[in-house]
Protein backbone atom coordinates (compact mmCIF):
# COMPACT_ATOMS: atom_id res chain seq x y z
CA UNK A 1 0.00 0.00 0.00
CA UNK A 2 1.12 3.56 -0.79
CA UNK A 3 0.75 6.56 1.32
CA UNK A 4 1.35 10.61 0.86
CA UNK A 5 4.49 11.52 1.88
CA UNK A 6 3.05 12.82 5.41
CA UNK A 7 0.70 9.60 5.86
CA UNK A 8 3.83 7.47 6.78
CA UNK A 9 1.83 4.38 9.51
CA UNK A 10 4.71 3.07 11.72
CA UNK A 11 3.08 -0.40 11.80
CA UNK A 12 5.22 -3.07 13.51
CA UNK A 13 2.70 -5.94 14.49
CA UNK A 14 4.87 -8.09 16.52
CA UNK A 15 7.04 -5.57 18.16
CA UNK A 16 6.39 -2.70 20.42
CA UNK A 17 7.24 0.79 18.77
CA UNK A 18 9.43 2.77 20.25
CA UNK A 19 9.58 6.83 20.60
CA UNK A 20 12.10 6.92 18.15
CA UNK A 21 10.40 5.11 15.06
CA UNK A 22 7.54 7.34 16.28
CA UNK A 23 9.12 10.26 15.99
CA UNK A 24 9.92 9.41 12.48
CA UNK A 25 6.63 8.54 11.01
CA UNK A 26 4.30 10.70 12.77
CA UNK A 27 6.26 13.43 14.24
CA UNK A 28 2.86 15.19 14.85
CA UNK A 29 2.43 13.16 18.29
CA UNK A 30 5.66 14.99 19.81
CA UNK A 31 4.39 18.55 18.88
CA UNK A 32 5.57 20.80 21.52
CA UNK A 33 2.85 23.34 21.16
CA UNK A 34 -0.74 23.36 19.64
CA UNK A 35 -0.99 25.01 16.22
CA UNK A 36 -1.02 29.10 16.84
CA UNK A 37 -4.49 30.75 16.95
CA UNK A 38 -6.08 28.41 19.60
CA UNK A 39 -7.81 30.34 22.88
CA UNK A 40 -6.45 30.21 26.24
CA UNK A 41 -9.05 27.73 27.48
CA UNK A 42 -7.38 24.98 24.98
CA UNK A 43 -5.24 22.93 27.44
CA UNK A 44 -2.36 21.61 25.50
CA UNK A 45 -0.15 18.46 26.13
CA UNK A 46 1.23 16.86 23.46
CA UNK A 47 -0.25 13.10 22.88
CA UNK A 48 3.36 11.92 23.73
CA UNK A 49 3.08 12.57 27.65
CA UNK A 50 0.41 9.19 27.27
CA UNK A 51 3.65 6.73 25.85
CA UNK A 52 4.65 6.35 29.14
CA UNK A 53 2.14 6.04 31.42
CA UNK A 54 0.60 3.41 29.44
CA UNK A 55 3.63 1.84 29.08
CA UNK A 56 4.24 1.55 33.00
CA UNK A 57 0.65 0.09 32.77
CA UNK A 58 1.02 -2.80 30.09
CA UNK A 59 -0.02 -0.93 27.20
CA UNK A 60 2.45 -0.90 24.09
CA UNK A 61 2.09 1.28 20.86
CA UNK A 62 2.34 -0.77 17.78
CA UNK A 63 0.49 1.30 15.10
CA UNK A 64 0.52 4.84 14.09
CA UNK A 65 -0.40 7.14 11.54
CA UNK A 66 -1.34 10.79 11.17
CA UNK A 67 -3.91 12.72 8.25
CA UNK A 68 -2.86 14.29 5.21
CA UNK A 69 -3.09 17.37 5.33
CA UNK A 70 -2.45 19.90 2.48
CA UNK A 71 -1.71 23.57 4.41
CA UNK A 72 2.00 23.95 5.66
CA UNK A 73 0.72 25.63 8.89
CA UNK A 74 -0.91 22.48 9.93
CA UNK A 75 2.11 20.28 9.32
CA UNK A 76 3.09 18.81 12.95
CA UNK A 77 -0.16 19.27 14.40
CA UNK A 78 -2.73 17.23 12.48
CA UNK A 79 -4.98 14.03 13.82
CA UNK A 80 -2.73 11.38 14.56
CA UNK A 81 -3.83 8.07 15.51
CA UNK A 82 -1.76 5.49 18.27
CA UNK A 83 -2.84 1.45 18.68
CA UNK A 84 -1.72 0.75 22.18
CA UNK A 85 -1.94 -3.62 22.37
CA UNK A 86 -0.89 -5.20 25.55
CA UNK A 87 2.63 -6.43 25.88
CA UNK A 88 1.32 -10.17 27.30
CA UNK A 89 -0.29 -10.02 24.13
CA UNK A 90 2.53 -9.26 21.42
CA UNK A 91 4.71 -11.82 23.76
CA UNK A 92 1.97 -14.63 23.39
CA UNK A 93 1.08 -14.13 19.36
CA UNK A 94 -2.39 -13.95 20.31
CA UNK A 95 -3.87 -14.35 17.06
CA UNK A 96 -6.59 -11.63 17.39
CA UNK A 97 -5.90 -9.25 20.13
CA UNK A 98 -7.68 -6.43 21.22
CA UNK A 99 -6.39 -3.11 20.87
CA UNK A 100 -6.86 0.21 21.85
CA UNK A 101 -6.65 3.23 19.80
CA UNK A 102 -6.07 7.12 21.05
CA UNK A 103 -7.08 10.10 18.48
CA UNK A 104 -5.36 13.28 19.11
CA UNK A 105 -4.51 16.60 17.36
CA UNK A 106 -2.95 19.66 18.16
CA UNK A 107 -4.53 21.63 15.58
CA UNK A 108 -7.99 21.99 16.76
CA UNK A 109 -9.42 19.28 14.29
CA UNK A 110 -10.17 16.88 17.26
CA UNK A 111 -9.98 16.03 20.78
CA UNK A 112 -8.63 12.66 22.15
CA UNK A 113 -11.27 9.88 21.55
CA UNK A 114 -10.15 6.08 22.86
CA UNK A 115 -12.14 3.40 21.02
CA UNK A 116 -11.75 -0.11 20.94
CA UNK A 117 -9.72 -2.45 18.05
CA UNK A 118 -8.91 -5.69 17.01
CA UNK A 119 -6.29 -6.94 15.47
CA UNK A 120 -5.83 -10.29 13.39
CA UNK A 121 -2.34 -11.13 13.05
CA UNK A 122 -2.91 -13.60 10.09
CA UNK A 123 -3.20 -10.92 8.05
CA UNK A 124 -1.73 -7.75 10.24
CA UNK A 125 -5.07 -6.28 10.23
CA UNK A 126 -6.66 -3.32 11.87
CA UNK A 127 -9.91 -3.22 12.27
CA UNK A 128 -11.87 -0.43 15.17
CA UNK A 129 -15.49 -1.80 16.94
CA UNK A 130 -18.51 0.11 16.31
CA UNK A 131 -19.89 1.77 19.46
CA UNK A 132 -23.10 -0.66 19.22
CA UNK A 133 -20.40 -2.94 20.87
CA UNK A 134 -17.87 -0.84 23.25
CA UNK A 135 -18.61 2.56 23.51
CA UNK A 136 -15.92 5.24 22.72
CA UNK A 137 -15.19 8.04 25.02
CA UNK A 138 -13.97 11.66 24.37
CA UNK A 139 -12.00 14.22 25.88
CA UNK A 140 -12.06 17.84 24.87
CA UNK A 141 -8.87 19.95 24.90
CA UNK A 142 -9.91 21.45 28.09
CA UNK A 143 -9.14 21.10 31.69
CA UNK A 144 -7.17 18.24 30.28
CA UNK A 145 -4.85 15.69 31.83
CA UNK A 146 -3.57 12.50 30.69
CA UNK A 147 -4.61 10.26 33.54
CA UNK A 148 -7.82 10.91 32.17
CA UNK A 149 -6.90 9.53 28.92
CA UNK A 150 -5.56 6.53 30.53
CA UNK A 151 -8.30 6.06 32.79
CA UNK A 152 -10.27 5.81 29.73
CA UNK A 153 -8.01 3.28 28.06
CA UNK A 154 -8.97 1.08 30.96
CA UNK A 155 -12.70 1.70 30.99
CA UNK A 156 -12.38 0.48 27.13
CA UNK A 157 -10.17 -2.26 28.33
CA UNK A 158 -12.63 -3.77 31.00
CA UNK A 159 -14.99 -4.43 27.22
CA UNK A 160 -12.29 -7.04 26.09
CA UNK A 161 -14.32 -10.03 27.23
CA UNK A 162 -17.47 -8.45 25.43
CA UNK A 163 -15.48 -8.09 22.33
CA UNK A 164 -14.10 -11.16 21.97
CA UNK A 165 -17.05 -13.27 22.61
CA UNK A 166 -18.47 -11.22 19.26
CA UNK A 167 -15.41 -12.68 17.86
CA UNK A 168 -16.57 -15.79 18.50
CA UNK A 169 -19.62 -15.56 17.54
CA UNK A 170 -18.87 -14.44 14.41
CA UNK A 171 -16.67 -17.93 14.11
CA UNK A 172 -19.81 -19.89 15.10
CA UNK A 173 -22.06 -18.17 12.48
CA UNK A 174 -22.17 -19.51 9.42
CA UNK A 175 -23.28 -17.95 6.06
CA UNK A 176 -25.55 -19.22 3.19
CA UNK A 177 -24.20 -17.12 0.31
CA UNK A 178 -26.89 -14.77 -0.20
CA UNK A 179 -25.75 -13.40 2.90
CA UNK A 180 -22.26 -13.39 2.06
CA UNK A 181 -23.02 -11.57 -0.81
CA UNK A 182 -25.36 -9.12 1.32
CA UNK A 183 -22.24 -8.30 3.09
CA UNK A 184 -19.81 -7.92 -0.12
CA UNK A 185 -22.88 -6.02 -1.74
CA UNK A 186 -23.64 -3.72 1.42
CA UNK A 187 -19.51 -2.82 1.74
CA UNK A 188 -18.61 -2.61 -2.18
CA UNK A 189 -21.77 0.44 -1.67
CA UNK A 190 -20.48 2.10 1.92
CA UNK A 191 -16.63 2.12 -0.01
CA UNK A 192 -17.90 3.36 -3.45
CA UNK A 193 -21.05 5.70 -3.98
CA UNK A 194 -20.79 4.97 -7.74
CA UNK A 195 -20.76 1.37 -8.09
CA UNK A 196 -20.72 1.65 -11.71
CA UNK A 197 -17.71 3.72 -11.45
CA UNK A 198 -15.72 0.95 -8.70
CA UNK A 199 -12.96 -0.77 -10.01
CA UNK A 200 -14.14 -4.07 -8.51
CA UNK A 201 -17.41 -6.10 -8.17
CA UNK A 202 -19.25 -6.83 -4.83
CA UNK A 203 -18.03 -10.42 -5.59
CA UNK A 204 -14.78 -9.68 -5.61
CA UNK A 205 -14.40 -8.93 -2.35
CA UNK A 206 -14.90 -11.83 -1.28
CA UNK A 207 -12.16 -13.84 -2.79
CA UNK A 208 -9.78 -15.21 0.01
CA UNK A 209 -6.39 -13.92 -0.63
CA UNK A 210 -4.73 -16.99 1.63
CA UNK A 211 -5.75 -20.65 2.64
CA UNK A 212 -6.62 -19.37 6.22
CA UNK A 213 -9.57 -17.04 4.74
CA UNK A 214 -11.48 -20.18 3.43
CA UNK A 215 -15.02 -20.48 4.36
CA UNK A 216 -18.06 -19.51 4.84
CA UNK A 217 -18.48 -18.17 8.53
CA UNK A 218 -19.05 -14.73 9.25
CA UNK A 219 -15.67 -13.94 10.74
CA UNK A 220 -13.22 -15.12 7.83
CA UNK A 221 -16.32 -13.68 5.57
CA UNK A 222 -15.56 -10.23 7.11
CA UNK A 223 -12.10 -10.22 7.64
CA UNK A 224 -12.08 -10.85 3.88
CA UNK A 225 -14.36 -7.80 2.91
CA UNK A 226 -12.70 -5.65 5.52
CA UNK A 227 -9.02 -6.43 4.45
CA UNK A 228 -10.12 -5.74 0.73
CA UNK A 229 -11.73 -2.48 1.30
CA UNK A 230 -9.16 -0.85 3.49
CA UNK A 231 -5.78 -2.48 2.39
CA UNK A 232 -6.69 -2.43 -1.59
CA UNK A 233 -4.37 -4.09 -4.18
CA UNK A 234 -6.88 -6.08 -5.63
CA UNK A 235 -6.46 -6.01 -9.55
CA UNK A 236 -9.79 -3.67 -11.06
CA UNK A 237 -10.38 -1.83 -13.94
CA UNK A 238 -11.50 2.15 -14.13
CA UNK A 239 -15.06 3.34 -15.60
CA UNK A 240 -12.81 3.66 -18.57
CA UNK A 241 -11.79 -0.19 -18.93
CA UNK A 242 -7.95 0.22 -17.99
CA UNK A 243 -6.31 -1.86 -15.78
CA UNK A 244 -5.48 -0.73 -12.14
CA UNK A 245 -5.22 -1.75 -8.75
CA UNK A 246 -7.71 -1.10 -6.07
CA UNK A 247 -6.34 1.69 -3.49
CA UNK A 248 -6.01 1.32 0.23
CA UNK A 249 -7.82 3.84 2.58
CA UNK A 250 -5.25 6.40 3.35
CA UNK A 251 -7.34 9.01 5.71
CA UNK A 252 -7.90 8.32 9.39
CA UNK A 253 -11.44 9.02 9.20
CA UNK A 254 -12.17 7.13 6.16
CA UNK A 255 -10.52 4.10 7.80
CA UNK A 256 -12.57 4.42 11.05
CA UNK A 257 -15.57 4.90 9.37
CA UNK A 258 -15.46 2.13 6.87
CA UNK A 259 -14.46 -0.07 9.85
CA UNK A 260 -17.06 0.75 12.06
CA UNK A 261 -19.81 0.72 9.20
CA UNK A 262 -18.53 -3.52 8.57
CA UNK A 263 -18.45 -4.06 12.23
CA UNK A 264 -22.16 -3.50 12.08
CA UNK A 265 -23.15 -4.73 8.87
CA UNK A 266 -21.85 -8.09 10.85
CA UNK A 267 -23.75 -7.81 13.81
CA UNK A 268 -26.27 -7.89 11.53
CA UNK A 269 -25.88 -10.66 10.16
CA UNK A 270 -25.06 -12.47 13.36
CA UNK A 271 -28.37 -11.44 14.41
CA UNK A 272 -29.75 -12.81 10.80
CA UNK A 273 -30.32 -9.49 9.18
CA UNK A 274 -29.14 -8.45 6.13
CA UNK A 275 -27.36 -5.35 5.65
CA UNK A 276 -28.69 -4.74 2.63
CA UNK A 277 -30.93 -6.61 0.05
CA UNK A 278 -29.58 -9.44 -1.67
CA UNK A 279 -30.58 -11.25 -4.56
CA UNK A 280 -32.49 -14.76 -3.23
CA UNK A 281 -31.01 -17.51 -3.73
CA UNK A 282 -31.38 -20.51 -6.12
Amino acid sequence: MSFPSNYRPAASAATPLSDEQLRRCTPSIFARQPIPGVSGRYAFLPTACILEGLRREGWVPTFAAQQPVRKECRQGFQKHLIRFSRIQDLENRVETRFEVAILNSHDRSSGYKVQAGLLRLTCLNGLLVSDETVGSIRIRHTDFQPAKVIEATFTIAEQIPAVLNEVEAFKARALTDREQQALAIGAHAFRWDDPAKAPVSPAQLLAPRRPADQGDDLWRTFNRVQEHLTKGGQPGRTAGGKRTRVRGVKGIDEDARLNRALWRMALALRDGNLPLEAPAEA
